[in-house]
């Protein structure tokens, strides 16, 4: 995501004084590898909490399953707040629809930080005629499943971008699902997709060198990296709903101390209120996403409830290896 040095250098501002600090070391349980978004929004919550608590903080990857042998990781701690999950959209939102036999529930946890939000964008193989998002509909409406669209696999987050977009519009393309959004770029530049939801920091060196057309980004809101750029919600009354972030989050158990639920939180909104945690963020095509446990618990119940939705609609289920 191009943040440099993010587990070293943030500047603390002080949370406000709470009941509860940790009497030792803490860990951050990310379910991801290292090196993506998830992980920098826990190094960058690592350091932070270091500074302000004078506590070693552990950020223990646990990759694989899709989030969900993380998340296990996390669930078989004590639930007494000395160790937390940094989860994202995909075990924590839709998961809980996808799979058939998830290991867990969404009341196991105690939603309680936005860390990190971002939006993904549309972007075209130049071969594509469409400059726009209407333009782009009008062909997928004359030529129904002419055209594929990459995702890095069935279930991802830019896989459901696309098929919440088809959903819509109204229109049908074909799904073409890669092991990872690499291969899938790999394929969407040699022309062999149309078109593809991807990572906006990702996908942004090949629209500046014109390899890939954008037309629009999937947030609500316009990227200040692609100013140009509209949302796709703005470009359609069909798409007026369109709203897709990718975003990262602190979960506690949902059997966790409330006064340290509280904690946890001041610190996390502390950190994401430095300046420097901005510029970085905003650096890297994201934004803090600052909120208090109860506002960050709507919006999570928010994501499930949309994606339950979509998932059923496209009848997606899928079985945990």
């Amino acid at each position: 995501m191009g943040i440099a040095a993010a587990s070293a250098g943030v500047p603390v501002r002080r949370a406000a004084a709470s009941g509860w600090r940790p009497s030792r070391p803490v860990r951050l349980v990310v379910p991801a590898p290292p090196g993506g978004i998830t992980d920098i929004g826990a190094r960058l919550l690592a350091a932070h909490l270091q500074e302000s608590w004078g506590q070693p903080c552990v950020v223990d990857n646990k990759a694989g399953g899709g989030g969900v042998i993380g998340t296990q990781d996390f669930l078989r701690a004590a639930p007494d707040g000395h160790t937390m999950l940094v989860g994202n959209i995909g075990p924590q939102a839709t998961a809980y629809s996808l799979f058939r036999n998830l290991p867990y529930t969404a009341d196991a946890f105690a939603p309680t930080s936005g860390l990190i939000r971002g939006p993904n964008v549309l972007v075209v193989h130049p071969s594509v005629p469409a400059t726009s998002v209407s333009e782009l509909v009008a062909l997928l409406r004359r030529a129904p499943r002419s055209m594929n669209y990459g995702s890095s696999g069935i279930g991802q987050s830019p896989h459901l971008a696309g098929v919440w977009f088809l959903q819509l519009t109204g229109t049908e393309a074909t799904h073409v699902p890669f092991r990872g959004s690499a291969p899938a770029m790999t394929e969407l530049l040699a022309g062999n997709l149309q078109f593809m939801f991807e990572n906006l920091i990702a996908a942004s060196q090949h629209i500046q060198a014109g390899r890939l057309r954008a037309i629009a980004v999937t947030s609500a809101t316009r990227s200040p990296l692609f100013p140009d750029l509209p949302p796709l919600r703005d470009t359609a009354p069909d798409l007026a709903a369109y709203d897709v972030s990718t975003w990262v989050a602190l979960f506690g158990h949902a059997a966790a101390p409330r006064e340290a639920i509280i904690s946890w939180n001041a610190e996390a909104r502390a950190m994401l209120q430095s300046p420097q945690t901005v510029a970085q963020l905003r650096q890297a095509g994201s934004e803090p996403h600052v909120a208090m446990p109860e506002e960050f618990a709507a919006f999570v119940n928010a994501e499930i409830g949309k994606w339950r939705e979509v998932i059923r609609r496209e009848g997606l289920v899928l079985e945990m290896n």
